[in-house]
């Protein structure tokens, strides 16, 4: 197997992105990683490199603050978009980057295309919940959706949360603002009837409060809603976790205290960190293309490059578009 990484994307490029390839190269000794971008820097990071880290050219960089299909179109030689290229080109299986999410869509979709029957991409990002990993989708690639849309997210998260997240029969849930099915807008009012059809595990509505506790195993809304639902979850616990900190230590009896729960809220912190679960795929197009959080270090990356490996060795992608085209679930 071949994974293509974007080395030039995200705030610690290249040096953490080639820290995370290192430590994924021990970790899959028979799987390729091919590090994408300027030569020179990558190899400052890391003169010696394992055997199965290869280097491969690209000269250009997209910046975050660039035109996502205009900057792929114009910068054919970008990092992200050599490393899509190789991919579509066969000679790579999947690609990892923690650079632009807008550029990382734009180069799937003008390079790999949609799967056969997909109408938009969406972003599954695995968030920490009382339950364990559950899924949520879409999370910033589509600002607006359809309701068609919305059960084609369905459709994948539920596969992916079967084939990746081994949750045997997921209940797929629609993000609303009440759990009664005449609550919410025109949009998840009739995307909930074509969810009710749909050859899935369909647990009607779920409120914002009930996604932290892990009711639902799969969460479906419009990007713009799942983003911000991802945002804020990571500020909270962030937030929180500085606000124990500072009430914990605030005098030396509740030091003495801190450092008997002190385990247990490492063990919570990680838990909680992004970084443990890696990158997020980028459901409905025709390859696997892993999206990771922009301030990503070499563990996320680590991690990123896992789940690519399990994505591609899982063959979901078939899965999705079988039950795409034939219009049912097979048995995963």
């Amino acid at each position: 197997m071949r994974i293509a990484v974007d080395a030039m994307g995200g705030d610690f490029a290249p040096r953490e992105l080639v820290a995370g390839a290192v430590q994924a190269a021990a970790l899959l000794p028979d799987t390729e990683i091919i590090l994408v971008g300027q030569r020179e820097q990558i190899m400052d990071c890391a003169p010696s490199l394992p055997g199965n880290i290869s280097l491969f050219p690209a000269q250009e960089i997209i910046a975050m603050d660039e035109h996502p299909a205009t900057a792929v179109r114009r910068k054919k030689d970008a990092s992200i978009v050599v490393a899509t290229r190789l991919v579509k080109e066969g000679k790579a299986d999947a690609v990892v980057s923690a650079g632009s999410t807008g550029a990382q869509m734009a180069a799937a979709l003008f390079g790999l295309g949609r799967l056969k029957g997909i109408e938009r991409p969406a972003i599954a990002t695995v968030l920490p919940t009382a339950q364990g990993g559950k899924l949520v989708l879409d999370v910033g690639a589509n600002a607006e959706a359809k309701p068609e849309h919305l059960y084609q997210f369905g459709i994948m998260g539920s596969i992916y949360a079967e084939k990746i997240l081994h949750i045997a029969q997921p209940k797929v849930a629609l993000l609303n603002i009440g759990s009664e099915k005449t609550k919410g807008n025109e949009l998840v009012l009739a995307a909930y009837s074509l969810l009710q059809q749909a050859p899935l595990r369909f647990i009607g509505n779920i409120e914002g409060r009930e996604v932290p506790r892990g009711d639902a195993d799969v969460v479906v809304c419009d990007g713009f809603v799942g983003n911000i639902v991802l945002k804020f979850a990571e500020g909270l616990a962030d937030t929180l976790f500085k606000m124990i900190k500072a009430e914990i230590t605030a005098n030396p009896m509740r030091k003495l205290g801190a450092a008997l729960v002190k385990p247990g809220l490492k063990e919570l912190g990680r838990r909680l960190d992004y970084a443990e679960y890696g990158g997020s795929p980028l459901l409905g197009v025709n390859g696997v293309s892993i999206v990771c959080h922009g301030s990503s270090k070499a563990k996320a990356i680590k991690n990123a490059i896992k789940v690519a490996h399990e994505c591609v060795d899982s063959g979901y992608l078939e899965v999705i578009q079988a039950n795409l085209t034939e219009g049912k679930r097979e048995e995963c």
